[in-house]
């Protein structure tokens, strides 16, 4: 061990004071048998060690804005491998939904036989992290074994540094526990993608993921913590949810604070940074109920964000800062003459580059970048970062918003009329699957509250404690759903990319009582007049009554087919009698609809009254 690891790196562990944090190390070195073991603390002098061994040994490479570096992964290692990815259980539990699991006697004797002399001639980094604000009621500790410098840079920016929450932590083994190792490396990406593992022990909060580069996989804070995190807020009766927080800026310089739930690829981040607005997180948020009042946090401090389709026109403060020198790691783009392109960024492509792939010509007629090509950077780099992003506290929140991708159903937004009424919304989401996972797409996907891959507990265990959430809360937020791919017959989009800014105000607005609304089946929908005096005053956009009629038309026979579709997808869940009801009310005024209309789509304008 004094091979290994030197006395001042060894002093480092000493001085946290948790038996737990120096067996675990002591075990991984064991198992992993690197050369050496370098101990970070929250120092600058540590932070920019890793910058640098990131450079040096490949796994990043400078760019000629300052700050900016370049990552790559493996041709087969471009999104989260949920095949590979598993839950370590003593025995089977009926979940009520399609999980992976492998018995967990078993998948650690796999693990750790395949992680066995890992890093050997390598270098191993322990790395302390916090959850959430530090030094707060929504803090969780996490430690992190791994031997990518890549990975604790892309975290480094992503999370907040942890080596004092530990020292508070007084020797306790509360905290999330998380080994990788990228495994053996060829041209500097990981060669053995076969043996590509992700395994999840949530009943010893701790995380192994081996045979990977790309962040889905290896950044074990993100979301593979947070299946911990749902796991841990369960028993403590909090939520851990897969929402973007923001601050919506509305009338007389009011701002009010939103949550938004959208499946990968379905416009989370681009709402999330809607011009004007000021941003939280764009991806966890940890919400607990404090006196009555739901107050959250955003899990982290920085943006691991899809790049491609970013521009300066539709996405003007991300476009600003990936093209102006700051701290940013790109992964996956196209680079050419020490610069980054991505797809559809909106300026003139070089005629040759590399990328992941190998090298790339314009006349080879294929995308520049990865379909799920990133960049990772702070927040507070942003422009429009809020100025509660690290607040202990946690903002009051008064809406949480439920997104899919949905060609031919779901209307721009609609408000549900109580909390009971919005997790059944939520639970019936369904979107087109996209690059960020493995697998075909454009397949319509079912993704309860945008968390199916990462719901750590039964349905029914998961859904009665939203239910019963909302029923301890004095300060109920309002619960909206949005889709803003709805096409036509032809199709095309009937909503532009800008358009999602005016559901966002107009749903501010109903919180605070500015605009009335109209009463429909699947919830409020806007008023046109209101409509078009939003698209006026904040697109200078002419809202014709046919685009207020084929967008928010009620698809009676398209909605009843999607619950018809949920009914089958619960069919082996035990729901609880709460969610029956909601479910069955929809249901029920869905036929009343179109028993009365006799119609299968019916004019908004039908509705008013």
């Amino acid at each position: 061990m004094k091979d290994i690891i030197s006395v001042e790196n060894l002093k480092k562990l000493e001085e946290l004071k948790n038996p737990y944090v120096m067996q675990k190390v002591i075990n991984m070195v064991s198992l992993l048998k690197p050369d050496k073991v370098t101990v970070l603390t929250d120092s600058i002098e540590d932070q920019n060690y890793i910058k640098e061994i990131s450079v040096k040994n490949g796994e990043e490479t400078p760019l000629n804005l300052d700050g900016h570096t370049y990552h790559f992964d493996s041709p087969l290692d471009q999104a989260r491998d949920k095949v590979n990815t598993k839950y370590l259980l003593d025995k089977e539990v009926n979940w009520g939904l399609d999980i992976n699991w492998t018995n967990r006697d078993s998948g650690l004797k796999e693990i750790y036989s395949i992680m066995d002399g890992m890093m050997k001639g390598k270098e191993m980094y322990v790395a302390f992290y916090c959850l959430g604000p530090s030094n707060s009621i929504f803090s969780i500790p996490a430690l992190q074994i791994t031997d990518s410098a890549y990975v604790v840079h892309s975290e480094n920016l992503l999370y907040r540094q942890g080596y004092s929450d530990f020292k508070n932590l007084n020797g306790s083994d509360d905290f999330f526990y998380l080994i990788h190792s990228a495994g053996e490396l060829v041209n500097g990406v990981t060669k053995n993608i076969d043996k590509r593992r992700i395994y999840i022990d949530i009943n010893n909060n701790t995380v192994y993921t081996c045979n990977n580069q790309y962040a889905g996989n290896s950044l074990g804070l993100k979301k593979l913590c947070f299946r911990l995190a749902i796991k841990k807020a369960m028993d403590e009766d909090w939520l851990a949810e897969h929402m973007f927080l923001m601050g919506v800026h509305g009338k007389g310089g009011r701002k009010t604070y939103m949550a938004g739930a959208f499946p990968s690829g379905c416009g989370k981040t681009s709402t999330a940074m809607i011009s004007g607005q000021s941003i939280v997180g764009d991806d966890i948020t940890y919400i607990r109920n404090i006196d009555g009042n739901p107050k959250a946090v955003n899990v982290e401090q920085g943006i691991f964000g899809i790049i491609n389709e970013i521009n300066g026109k539709d996405d003007p403060v991300i476009f600003d800062a990936l093209t102006t020198p700051r701290e940013v790691i790109f992964s996956n783009t196209l680079v050419s003459d020490g610069k980054t392109y991505w797809d559809k960024m909106g300026v003139e492509l070089p005629e040759e580059g590399f990328n992941h792939s190998g090298e790339w010509k314009k006349e080879y007629g294929i995308i520049p970048s990865s379909k799920n090509a990133r960049y990772t950077m702070k927040i507070e780099e942003l422009a429009n970062a809020d100025e509660n992003l690290n607040n202990k506290e946690g903002v009051l929140l008064d809406a949480m918003i439920f997104g899919g991708r949905d060609a031919h159903t779901t209307v721009p937004i609609a408000e549900s009329s109580s909390w009971n009424q919005g997790m059944v919304t939520g639970s019936i989401i369904e979107s087109e699957t996209t690059m960020a996972s493995i697998g075909k797409e454009g397949v319509r996907t079912h993704d309860p509250l945008a968390t199916c891959d990462f719901i750590s507990v039964p349905f029914k265990q998961f859904i009665e404690k939203h239910f019963e959430f909302g029923r301890k809360l004095k300060h109920v937020p309002r619960i909206y759903a949005t889709n803003y791919f709805l096409k036509d017959i032809d199709g095309n989009f009937l909503n532009g990319k800008l358009d999602k800014k005016v559901w966002l105000l107009w749903a501010e607005g109903r919180i605070h009582g500015d605009y009335d609304a109209v009463e429909t089946p699947v919830g409020n929908i806007p008023l046109y007049e209101d409509l078009k005096k939003l698209f006026k005053e904040t697109l200078d956009k002419d809202y014709t009554e046919d685009e207020y009629k084929s967008q928010f038309a009620i698809r009676l026979d398209r909605y009843l087919e999607k619950m018809a579709r949920m009914k089958e997808a619960f069919k082996n869940t035990n729901l609880p009698d709460e969610f029956k009801v909601e479910f069955n009310n929809e249901m029920d005024k869905l036929k009343k609809a179109r028993k009365d209309f006799d119609r299968a789509v019916v004019s908004p304008f039908r509705f008013y009254k």
